[in-house]
């Protein structure tokens, strides 16, 4: 039985409606708490905020903020610190209040003025890509959520944990002194790994192969499985194989091609031949072979 404490019903106070504030919201209000306020200017958000959030007024975020109990701050990270102190500066934010960020790369040291307050300051990341739209409440079921709070502040990891659980996905503790590097290694898997995917596909089409993506959605989906079960030893193709020739291939049709897809192919392969000898897949012999040729 899950004996993580639960919080009581709470007032919800949603800024912004943006991809992921609008899914979070509408998961806290699935779970129990009542959405009491939500910001919205774009008009992007107001449809995000009409679909997920129905019937939920919408207002001025010092508003929204002053009206409940728990705040949900789902705002780009450039924003996030000037959304605070203005909170703060117009008494929008009390003690005793709950006031959680969205941000990947940020921990709870941004919150301190809300902190310095009374309220409780947490940092809860979807680990999950949005759309904004109805389907990702299911994805929160499947996915894990980066929680911070201070050190030492008990309360708050059980209260952030408890919020995560209360909307059916997994909490994973992250330090605040990791943060930067957690978020970067969900940037550089997740955001990358669209434009690796996306570079493929236009190289198929342009070659004049037709439905890329349905060539390649099987092909990436093992690959990206395998990767995740097996680690290193999924590694395949030319470069982990050591076959400098069909690699010389590559990089000529490329760079009579493709000349903007090279430079990234070439750090990409140097990368991979880098993994392959480190897990012994690659002789070193071979290693420095790809490595030359990727130079040449």
């Amino acid at each position: 039985m899950d004996a993580t404490p639960r919080p009581a019903r709470l007032a919800v106070g949603v800024i912004s409606a943006g991809r992921v504030g609008s899914v979070l919201g509408a998961a806290l209000a699935r779970a129990g708490h009542v959405v009491t306020g939500v910001s919205a200017v774009s008009q992007a958000s107001r449809n995000r905020a009409d679909e997920l959030l129905p019937d939920i007024p919408v207002a001025d975020p010092t508003e929204v903020a002053a009206r409940a109990d728990l705040v949900l701050l789902a705002v780009p990270d450039d924003e996030l610190q000037g959304l605070v102190k203005g909170l703060v500066a117009t008494e929008s934010l009390r003690a005793g209040q709950i006031v959680v960020h969205t941000s990947g790369a940020m921990g709870v040291q941004v919150l301190e003025p809300a902190a310095g307050l009374g309220a409780l300051t947490i940092a809860l990341h979807p680990v999950m890509t949005f759309t904004g739209r109805a389907e990702d409440l299911q994805r929160m079921s499947a996915a894990c959520v980066g929680v911070t709070a201070a050190d030492g502040d008990e309360v708050a990891w059980s209260v952030g944990e408890a919020l995560v659980v209360e909307m059916d996905a997994e909490p994973v503790r992250i330090p605040e002194a990791v943060r930067p590097l957690y978020h970067s290694a969900l940037a550089h898997g997740a955001n990358h790994l669209i434009t690796l995917v996306r570079d493929a596909a236009d190289l198929l089409t342009g070659s004049g192969v037709a439905n890329a993506e349905r060539l390649l959605g099987p092909l990436l989906s093992a690959a990206l499985d395998n990767a995740l079960r097996h680690g290193d030893r999924a590694l395949t193709g030319p470069v982990a194989r050591g076959d400098t020739g069909t690699l010389r291939k590559h990089l000529g049709v490329l760079a009579q091609q493709a000349p903007e897809i090279l430079p990234s192919y070439r750090v990409l392969a140097r990368r991979t031949a880098e993994r392959a000898e480190e897990s012994g897949l690659l002789k070193p012999d071979a290693a420095n072979d790809v490595r030359t040729t990727l130079e040449d």
